[in-house]
């Protein structure tokens, strides 16, 4: 994966803002980040990483104790870093649809209300 493809997937989310450059750049949605990556990163280079929210904090010990990511630095709790080259493209599209679904219902009622409905990509 590159980054500009796991830009393309994050943009069709509803309500999904693109915001830096910066320190970080990160996709958001109602003002929350779902997806982030390192200011060093490039929209057309085959390297780096992103940073993904998975369900809950056993979801994503789970899934670097497997192998699939590792723990994120200066993130806590739910938080996977997964590295773009090695990433699966079928893999991204669930990990950044979790991420971006649980973000968006941590969201206030008021908030998710001003969203546009989310539709499933399938």
């Amino acid at each position: 994966m590159t980054r500009g493809e796991i830009d393309t997937i994050a943009a069709r989310l509803p309500g999904a803002v693109l915001s830096g450059p910066g320190e970080l750049d990160a996709w958001k949605i109602g003002g929350k980040m779902f997806a982030c990556f390192s200011h060093t990163e490039t929209r057309d280079r085959n390297t780096g990483h992103v940073v993904l929210r998975c369900s809950d904090s056993d979801s994503a010990r789970m899934l670097i104790d497997a192998g699939v990511g590792r723990k994120p630095a200066y993130f806590r709790g739910a938080w996977l870093h997964l590295d773009l080259p090695d990433l699966d493209p079928d893999e991204a599209r669930h990990r950044i649809a979790v991420s971006y679904d649980t973000v968006r219902a941590g969201l206030t009622k008021k908030a998710q209300a001003a969203l546009p409905p989310r539709e499933e990509d399938r």
